[in-house]
């Protein structure tokens, strides 16, 4: 199936997704200066937990707020997190430690996580104004923590069996309680600084304001889907997608569509979409030739997102199919007019998604000549010029080719050439992605040829074309197909279409090992076999 993932290549062709790469280009040396801040050692954290340090009220200090806005808020979401992540390594260790029995290491390991939960909370605390609930579990957190400490050093003054293992399972208790914790108040304190950006969002007519807010969101959502679940139910799908509905931010809108097809990797992302009534909105933008082609893009990204397959969901289906005509007609037309492989990649998976769900769709796409475009497309490297990108081509040609009308454009078109092309995809690297992106390729073109060849004159065609030995080629050599399970049945299949076809274009050989036998049995053969070039 043909899913957007998260680097613009391999993130269109598997989706989850559509996710970006987040990288921060800074200096080695900076930053372990900035890691070494939250590493500090134990001794010195409880010499200084509670001592005040002054400071010039005119210096500019971190934890000094002179203003409410997107510098800050950026700077406390980055703190937050690099907080968060100290504090759940030593509490994976911590509970690593315990099954050990490391008496030692467990009690100083709880210092440590007790000194950093500490120094987390007074440092957000400066900086930000907790909500009440946040400040009841911030007090129950720190009780726990101070709890762990006491009862960890008593483990250290006494080598009863009994009473150590009775201990384990007391500590083990509290530990996962202050995990649980911990992990709900991280949870509450983003949430907060979630609903601070989203404000900025919503109230401010400021496009630099607006832009950096839609910016620190983007870059929460390249941390998985718990933070995208905690941001679509904050409300940023609903606030994104009013700016796109504003004239005067016309120059954001493929920004906020970027962030909303990031946000829409979960389920609650799809959900505020769609009572918002996002996909009218999506349709609007695709539909309107003025917007610039980026942004269109980012809509095309937004609806492969929410067709994706791996969505469990499909209650947002029921207002696409309201706009379909209107979506697809304009996903094939950016297609077309595609400057660049990024663009064309956005919209054909997005309609590689659309046509799993609809028939409908591939009927509209076969009317609006969408095999003449695609397979032009196919030729054209400024468009298609990637596995990931066949890979979608191809995933539409499959589907297309369920409905009889398929044959006569794709023999129009010399569409079983192309098909023989893609059967010899290979990856030009060793990226894992780029070669499972090659073996989609190869598989959907044996399952579209023999598709086609239910047509006679589309098996003859194919034969001329020596699909055949292509096929016995991949069937027999693990390596052409990347020992791929899945393109053996698939090319399975496609060859034994062909002779049944034409019986006479299988050598006996080849016709007694991969045809006769049950499809099971060739499958076997084939999957246990060595390397073969007969």
């Amino acid at each position: 199936m043909a899913t957007p993932q998260t680097s613009r290549q391999s993130s269109y062709s598997s989706i989850s997704g559509k996710i970006r790469t987040h990288a921060i280009h800074v200096d080695s040396v900076q930053r372990w200066m900035e890691d070494l801040r939250h590493m500090t050692e134990v001794e010195c954290m409880c010499v200084l937990q509670s001592k005040p340090i002054g400071v010039d009220e005119d210096a500019p200090g971190e934890l000094i707020v002179s203003a409410v806005g997107e510098h800050v808020t950026r700077d406390n979401l980055q703190t937050l997190l690099k907080r968060a992540l100290v504090v759940s390594t030593e509490l994976g260790k911590m509970f690593q430690r315990l099954e050990k029995r490391r008496w030692q290491r467990v009690h100083s390991t709880a210092v440590r996580v007790n000194c950093h939960v500490r120094s987390l909370i007074q440092e957000y605390s400066t900086a930000r104004s907790a909500p009440p609930d946040m400040q009841k579990y911030e007090k129950s957190l720190l009780e726990k923590c101070m709890e762990l400490n006491v009862i960890t050093e008593r483990c250290l003054h006494t080598e009863d069996e009994y009473f150590l293992k009775s201990m384990k399972e007391a500590i083990h208790e509290i530990l996962t309680d202050v995990s649980d914790s911990f992990s709900h108040m991280i949870d509450m304190a983003l949430a907060n600084e979630i609903q601070i950006l989203i404000r900025q969002i919503e109230d401010s007519d400021n496009v630099f304001a607006i832009s950096t807010a839609i910016s620190n969101l983007l870059s929460l959502t390249q941390d998985g889907p718990q933070l995208c679940s905690i941001i679509a139910k904050e409300g940023a799908v609903v606030a994104l997608l009013k700016i796109c509905r504003q004239d005067c931010f016309s120059s954001l809108y493929a920004h906020a569509l970027r962030t909303v097809a990031s946000i829409c990797c979960v389920e609650e992302g799809i959900s505020q979409l769609e009572k918002v009534d996002g996909i009218l909105c999506l349709a609007d933008i695709l539909t309107d030739g003025t917007c610039a082609e980026a942004t269109r893009a980012e809509a095309a990204a937004v609806m492969a997102q929410i067709t994706s397959p791996h969505h469990s969901s499909t209650q947002h289906l029921a207002s696409f199919l309201e706009s379909m005509q209107d979506i697809v007609t304009a996903l094939i037309s950016l297609c077309e007019s595609a400057s660049c492989g990024e663009v064309f990649l956005l919209a054909s998976a997005a309609l590689a998604n659309i046509t799993f769900f609809d028939s409908m769709a591939c009927e509209i796409l076969l009317q609006l000549n969408a095999v003449h475009i695609l397979l032009q497309a196919c030729r054209d490297r400024q468009r298609v010029d990637t596995p990931y990108s066949k890979d979608q081509v191809v995933t539409i040609l499959a589907n297309l080719s369920v409905l009889e009308q398929c044959t006569a454009d794709v023999l129009e078109e010399k569409g079983i050439e192309q098909l023989l092309v893609l059967l010899n995809e290979k990856p030009s690297s060793s990226s894992p992605s780029e070669g499972a992106a090659c073996e989609r390729v190869q598989q959907k073109a044996a399952v579209t040829l023999a598709r086609l060849s239910r047509d006679p004159l589309v098996a003859q065609t194919a034969i001329q074309l020596r699909a055949v030995p292509r096929l016995i080629e991949l069937c027999r050599s693990p390596a052409e197909r990347n020992n791929s399970d899945s393109v053996l049945v698939a090319c399975l299949a496609a060859l034994r279409r062909l002779a049944a076809e034409c019986p006479d274009s299988i050598g006996p050989a080849d016709h007694q090992q991969l045809i006769k036998p049950r499809l099971v049995d060739s499958f076997l053969l084939c999957s246990n076999m060595e390397e073969s070039f007969v």
